[in-house]
């Protein structure tokens, strides 16, 4: 369960939408939601009352009662992530941006992610129903369990979750590859089990599979196979999905996100 939610609304289309998802999970968990809006601290006072006004708008439209509205000056970066930590958030949300801001930069949300201590919800979806399906990139580092759990309590019981474990195999035959690829899966089979134990009962369908092929490309197929609503990465780690994640990978889906993204350290 989440009880404590932070969007950071940056005026655009895209953070209506963030609002939107944030809503439907803040009702569905029961918790608290805060609208935190980062002013630039170069612009008049005029600018940051049209601001406010817009912000009103939008809370009055989309925003359960009771939501509280927090205008800052600063960094967003900074002022996002330590309102995350003054807040004492569970999970922050941010709406996608595909195309260049100025002031909420690409630069920004890297930051963000690579340091906010909280799952971070990426929001590119124009769509507020409960997820129904989510897909998480699993490998054997802590980080990509702990991103497996706080997905599995993120959504409803009705969902189904589906861990995939992609396998890059060493060089050699067909009959060593094929060992190799009985052994991972053997390993993620035991892993899964594992982590089931720890989870509540009452949560989503949890299901899981072993491919061999690259981990971007069998993402992406299995994405659109799945019709996946919610990609599920974990951003830290010591095996070589975690070292991907950590480069090309998690920039690749933070700034050209194809569904929902589910961010967990």
């Amino acid at each position: 369960m989440f009880t404590n939610i932070l969007i950071a609304h940056d005026l655009r289309d895209t953070a209506d939408m963030a609002l939107c998802r944030a809503t439907q999970l803040a009702q569905q968990h029961k918790a608290k939601l805060t609208v935190l809006h980062v002013l630039d601290p170069t612009q008049s006072s005029q600018e940051h009352d049209k601001a406010h006004q817009s912000l009103d708008r939008s809370l009055t439209r989309f925003a359960p009662a009771g939501s509280e509205l927090r205008l800052i000056a600063g960094k967003p970066s900074e002022v996002v992530l330590q309102q995350v930590q003054e807040l004492a958030c569970d999970l922050l949300v941010l709406g996608a941006h595909h195309q260049r801001h100025d002031f909420f930069s690409g630069t920004s949300l890297d930051r963000i992610a690579r340091n906010c201590s909280v799952p971070l919800l990426l929001v590119a979806r124009n769509d507020s129903k409960p997820y129904q399906r989510a897909l998480a990139a699993i490998d054997f580092s802590l980080c990509a369990c702990s991103a497996l759990e706080q997905a599995y309590r993120l959504l409803p019981a009705q969902a189904e979750l589906h861990a995939l474990h992609v396998f890059e195999p060493d060089k050699g035959t067909a009959k060593q590859v094929e060992e190799q690829l009985q052994i991972q899966r053997a390993l993620i089979d035991q892993l899964l089990l594992d982590e089931a134990q720890n989870l509540p009962a009452n949560g989503p369908t949890l299901t899981h599979s072993v491919q061999q092929g690259g981990i971007l490309r069998k993402l992406q197929e299995q994405l659109k196979t799945r019709r996946s609503e919610l990609l599920v990465l974990g951003s830290h780690g010591r095996s070589a999905l975690s070292q991907a994640l950590l480069g090309s990978l998690a920039q690749h889906f933070l700034h050209k996100a194809p569904c929902d993204i589910l961010v967990v350290r």
